[in-house]
């Protein structure tokens, strides 16, 4: 069974996406299968894994609000994992979405017929509360949320937790926060380190030991479309994601080896 995340933060320019794509660049090289679906209308996650947005046949929207079988909008990429890419055609599904039943689940029920293809499918979310996020949600067993340790990072994670409490309650039980990621992270600022404690007191081992730092290769990465392993792969930033990916398939490797025998057939 796969497991599915959504990386998602109501704040912009926390590096999400690029956690998305070296994410699921640094998953494949540890021998996983890997879907990753864009499910932001501005396609970042598309162009960063070296796909135009402009020449799409077929994309996330046609699964979302189409009823288009998953695996027709999925494309191959040069890193070794597979897109469900994204462009401005996304925009007008939540619109579409406002009255049609179920609005909520069409991403989960359609990931249904493919998820035994995958180990690990990531979902890219959009910078907001939206129907889009909402279907990342209810589709994830996990959020994996990026995060800048500066203060007003932490009032927008107040606020994500408190979404993700009300879409546990109200349409994915089994929702859960994957994980806490510290991006463009500097331990020479005092302020970096200040929140960086907060956030291990609050979140315990729910926050990663990986930092990603602040990094030219990793910045100059998707203007050439390919993920910081394929552009410099001995990059401090291509580096710390394949850690990031260690760390999190050990994780779950010790989280299915202590289920009991009952719950994990």
């Amino acid at each position: 069974m796969s497991k599915i995340f959504a990386v998602a933060n109501q704040k912009g320019g926390v590096g999400k996406t690029t956690t998305c794509v070296n994410l699921a660049a640094s998953l494949v090289a540890s021998k996983r299968r890997v879907l990753l679906i864009d499910l932001d209308p501005q396609g970042n996650a598309t162009m960063g894994s070296g796909v135009d947005k402009s020449e799409l046949q077929l994309s996330s929207y046609d699964v979302l609000a189409g009823d288009l079988p998953a695996h027709k909008a999925v494309v191959p990429t040069d890193s070794g994992y597979r897109l469900m890419p994204a462009n401005g055609d996304l925009s007008a599904a939540e619109v579409e979405l406002l009255d049609v039943d179920g609005r909520e689940s069409r991403l989960r029920r359609a990931l249904r017929d493919v998820s035994a293809e995958y180990d690990y499918i990531v979902i890219d979310c959009p910078p907001s509360l939206n129907m889009l996020t909402v279907n990342a949600l209810c589709a994830a067993h996990g959020v994996l949320i990026p995060m800048q340790c500066e203060y007003y990072a932490l009032e927008g994670l107040s606020a994500l937790i408190d979404t993700i409490t009300q879409i546990q309650r109200a349409a994915n039980p089994e929702l859960k926060i994957e994980g806490i990621l510290r991006t463009m992270y500097d331990p020479r600022n005092s302020l970096t380190s200040d929140v960086s404690e907060q956030l291990s007191e609050y979140f315990g081992e729910r926050l990663y030991r990986t930092c990603i730092p602040r990094n030219v290769r990793l910045a100059e990465a998707p203007s050439f479309g390919k993920p910081a392993l394929d552009y410099d792969r001995h990059s401090k930033g291509a580096i710390a994601y394949l850690a990031l990916a260690g760390e999190m398939t050990r994780r779950h490797a010790a989280n299915s080896s202590s289920r009991p025998v009952a719950e994990a057939v």
